[in-house]
């Protein structure tokens, strides 16, 4: 027997004999990536009151007041271009969410990164779907509108 040998036999691992059965340990920054997208996600999804209110909305007439900007009938009042702005920019919020919240929980609890499938991406546009009814409803009455409507008086 070596030196190294000898080394190793006097001070075996605890966890020696129960080698093969131990599983190994997703890396931590795998699961402090995946809580942080978890959370990003979770903000961006409809899966509570507050966030359509407090961060899609915004972020769906921000997305409108930009193209706006890019595309000049969509900054009139009373736009149809201004409507569809303002629900795709919360299509792209909510549906980015729910991928971000499914990758985050992915990587946070499984063993190995699995594909974002096409079943899983029709179930996130569907309820997507639902919630858009909400700002079609909210853009007609008058609600959501150009941001230059917000600041002109009407006599």
């Amino acid at each position: 027997m070596n030196a190294d040998e000898e080394q190793n036999n006097a001070f075996p691992l605890a966890s020696g004999a129960q080698a093969h059965t131990l599983r190994a340990p997703v890396p931590w920054k795998r699961k402090i990536t995946g809580s942080i997208l978890g959370v990003i996600g979770f903000m961006l999804s409809p899966l509570s009151w507050w966030n359509d209110a407090v961060v899609n909305l915004p972020l769906a007439l921000l997305f409108a007041w930009v193209v706006g900007l890019i595309y000049k009938p969509a900054s009139q009042s009373q736009s149809p271009s201004f409507d569809v702005s303002v629900i795709v920019g919360y299509w792209l919020t909510n549906v980015l969410g729910f991928v971000l919240m499914h990758k985050g929980a992915q990587q946070v609890l499984s063993k190995e990164e699995k594909k974002y499938s096409g079943r899983e991406l029709l179930k996130d546009v569907i309820v997507s779907l639902l919630y858009t009814a909400l700002i079609v409803v909210l853009l007609k009455i008058g609600i959501l509108k150009p941001i230059s409507a917000y600041f002109t008086h009407k006599n």
